[in-house]
C-alpha cells in the first residue's frame, strides 16, 4: 500500500478525539495547515466602537472630577465608596458571574476520596498517637466500596514493622479492633466492614425504630440467616423464625433500606461525555444525515506559503515547503474521503433501520457487514473500521454504529427477527414480570414463540446473560 492509502486507512478507524488529537499533531509538524477562520470585520468593528462609545459616556472627564468636593479628612471607619459614587462600568463577562445552585460542566467537580473523607474525620476525633498509627492503616486499607479486606494480623505485622527494634509495646489485636470498631462508625456508616453481615448489623444499630421486635428479628436474620436470604429460600426462613410473609416481607423492606456499599456513598466518578460523529433527524417525513462540524476543524493549506514555493530554486527551504505542501494535501483528501466514507455508512445504516428510529429496539431488523457493504460497494474490513468507536445521534439516544448490527432467527412466516430485537422483548417481559413468580427461561421462550418468533432455551439464556439480568430463582422478590 502507497504511504497515501495508509494515512487514509489510518483516519477512517480513529474515534473522533484521536482525530482531533490527530489533527493537532499534523499542524504542529506542518505549517502549510491552518484553521479556516470566519470573521466578521464589520461587525466587530461596529461592536468596538459601540464599547468604546459606552465606556467613554460613563467614565468621568476632567471637568467633572475638578467640579467634585472632596473632603480634606475623612471619618477613620469610613471607606471610599461611603463618600464618591462609584462608576458603573461595563458589566462582567457571562462566563465570570457564579449563579449559586448551578453546576457548570467545565468546572472542576473533584470531590474527595473515600480515603480523604475519613482522615478528615480522624483528625476531628481524639485518639492517642498509637490508636492514629492504627487508624491511619486502618484507613489506608479500605476498598473503595468501604470494606476493609485485611485482616487485623496483616495489619498488626505492619505496625510492628514500623516500630524500633527492641520496643516493647508491641500492638495487640485487641487494641487494633478497637480503633476499628470506632472507624465503623464515620461517616458512612459501615465503612470498614469486613463483610456484608458486618457491615449490615453496624448500620441496623442506627436505624431509629419504635418496634423493638421487628429490630430483634431483622438483626437475627442478618446474623443466622443472611445466606439463605440471598437464595431467596423464604420458606426456609418463615419456617426456622415462625414469621408469616407478611413479617417477612417487612424484615426484608427494612433490610433494603441498608447500604450494603457504604464508600458508594463517597466515591465520585467524573461523567464521561460520547461526541457524536453524526446526527440524524426526520425533516418531512424522511431521515437526514450531516457531520458533526465540531468534531475537527476545517482545514486549508496557508496561501502565503504556497505562493513562496511558486519560485522555481531547488533550495533547501523551498524542497522543505514542497515537500510539506504536498504531505499536506494528501491529509487533506483522506479527512476528506474519511468524512465522505462516514457519511455514506451511516446513511446507509440509517436506511436500514428506520423501523427502529421510528419505534424503538423491537423494530430493530437483523443487519451485518456485509448487507452494507455491497450496498456502498466497499469492503467488508472497511466498514468495520467506519463502524467502531464511531457515534451517530439519534431522537431516541447516541449509538455506535455497531449497535445496528445484529443476527437473527427465524419467524414461522419465513422472515426474520434481529437479535437485538429478542433482546428488547426479553427486557419488556423481565420488566413487568411479577417479582414474586418471575419468568423461567422456558416460560419466556414459549412468549415469544407465541410471537412467531423460533428461539431456542439456551438463546434465551445467552441473551438474558448479556442483558445482566439474573436467572429467575434470584429474580425472585418479596417486596
Amino acid at each position: 500500500m502507497t504511504p497515501q492509502l495508509q494515512q487514509a486507512i489510518r483516519l477512517l478507524q480513529l474515534s473522533s478525539l484521536e482525530l482531533q488529537a490527530e489533527i493537532q499533531e499534523v499542524m504542529e509538524t506542518n505549517p502549510l495547515l491552518e484553521v479556516e477562520e470566519d470573521f466578521e470585520f464589520n461587525d466587530n468593528a461596529a461592536t468596538d466602537k459601540t464599547e468604546e462609545q459606552q465606556i467613554a459616556a460613563e467614565t468621568p472627564d476632567a471637568s467633572q472630577l475638578e467640579n467634585t468636593n472632596i473632603p480634606e479628612e475623612l471619618p477613620t471607619d469610613s471607606q471610599w465608596e461611603d463618600t464618591f459614587e462609584q462608576p458603573t462600568g461595563p458589566a462582567a463577562p457571562s462566563n465570570q458571574i457564579s449563579t449559586p445552585g448551578i453546576a457548570r460542566d467545565n468546572e472542576d467537580s473533584s470531590s474527595d476520596s473515600l480515603q480523604e473523607h475519613l482522615l478528615w474525620q480522624l483528625r476531628l476525633t481524639p485518639f492517642s498517637d498509637t490508636e492514629r498509627a492504627i487508624a491511619a492503616i486502618i484507613i489506608d486499607s479500605i476498598e473503595d466500596d468501604g470494606y476493609l479486606k485485611t485482616t487485623l494480623e496483616d495489619i498488626q505485622q505492619s505496625l510492628d514493622l514500623g516500630l524500633d527494634e527492641g520496643d516493647p509495646d508491641n500492638i495487640e489485636l485487641d487494641e487494633i479492633e478497637a480503633v476499628l470498631h470506632r472507624i465503623q462508625h464515620f461517616d458512612p456508616v459501615g465503612v470498614a466492614a469486613r463483610d456484608l453481615r458486618e457491615c449490615l448489623l453496624i448500620q441496623l444499630k442506627q436505624y431509629q425504630s419504635n418496634d423493638l421486635e421487628n429490630i430483634e428479628l431483622v438483626t437475627t436474620l442478618i446474623e443466622h440467616h443472611l445466606d439463605t436470604l440471598a437464595k431467596r429460600d423464604y420458606a426456609q426462613i418463615k419456617r426456622t423464625l415462625k414469621i408469616s410473609e407478611e413479617q417477612l416481607t417487612d424484615l426484608v423492606r427494612t433490610i433494603q433500606l441498608l447500604n450494603p456499599r457504604p464508600g458508594s456513598q463517597i466515591q465520585v466518578e467524573n461523567t464521561e461525555y460520547i461526541v457524536p460523529d453524526v446526527y440524524t433527524q426526520k425533516v418531512h417525513g424522511r431521515w437526514q444525515l450531516s457531520l458533526n462540524p465540531d468534531n475537527a476543524p476545517r482545514l486549508h493549506v496557508a496561501e502565503h506559503y504556497a505562493q513562496m514555493i511558486k519560485r522555481a530554486d531547488n533550495s533547501a527551504d523551498n524542497v522543505y515547503l514542497k515537500n510539506n505542501l504536498q504531505e499536506a494535501r494528501w491529509f487533506l483528501k483522506s479527512l476528506q474521503s474519511r468524512n465522505e466514507t462516514l457519511l455514506k455508512v451511516s446513511t446507509a445504516i440509517v436506511e436500514r433501520q428506520r423501523e427502529f428510529l421510528d419505534h424503538g429496539d423491537e423494530a430493530m431488523r437483523p443487519l451485518v457487514l456485509h448487507d452494507i457493504a455491497e450496498e456502498v460497494e466497499m469492503h467488508e474490513s472497511t466498514i468495520s473500521r467506519v463502524t467502531t468507536r464511531k457515534y451517530i445521534h439519534t431522537p431516541r439516544g447516541i449509538f455506535e454504529l455497531k449497535y445496528f448490527f445484529s443476527s437473527h432467527v427465524g419467524t414461522d412466516s419465513g422472515g426474520e427477527c434481529s437479535a437485538t430485537a429478542i433482546r428488547a422483548i426479553i427486557k419488556k417481559l423481565v420488566a413487568a414480570e411479577n417479582p414474586r413468580k418471575p419468568l423461567s427461561d422456558s416460560k419466556i421462550a414459549d412468549i415469544i414463540g407465541d410471537q412467531g418468533i423460533n428461539v431456542a432455551r439456551r438463546t434465551i439464556a445467552k441473551y438474558r446473560e448479556t442483558l445482566v439480568i439474573p436467572p429467575s430463582n434470584e429474580r425472585k422478590r418479596l417486596v
